[in-house]
């Protein structure tokens, strides 16, 4: 079952192009990670420091996977004060059938 995880980042508005910089160079990790289908990464149309990855995953197990991944040797250290509050993680599983 396809799985999509849903990171919202909210930039301090002073601080976008670094965040933008930011998410860059993390999702080169993220996009190599097993299992990854692809990232998608938008920019809010009406609030600019509102960005948000959209990551793709092949399962639940991949996903998992990656993020006790983040959460151990793959941790992303830098770049706390880039943002207003922490990023969001949203994950969930594709409905083929709606």
């Amino acid at each position: 079952m396809a799985i999509i995880a849903i990171l919202e980042c909210h930039f301090k508005p002073e601080q976008v192009e670094a965040g933008i910089d930011w998410l860059r160079r993390n999702l080169v990790a993220t996009r190599a990670f097993g299992g990854c289908l692809g990232v998608e990464v938008f920019e809010d149309g009406d609030d600019p420091s509102r960005v948000v990855a959209v990551e793709h995953w092949a399962s639940l197990e991949h996903d998992r996977a990656y993020r006790a991944w983040r959460d151990g040797e793959g941790r992303i250290v830098e770049g706390g004060d880039l943002f207003v509050g922490p990023p969001r993680l949203t994950v969930g599983v594709v409905r083929d059938d709606v």
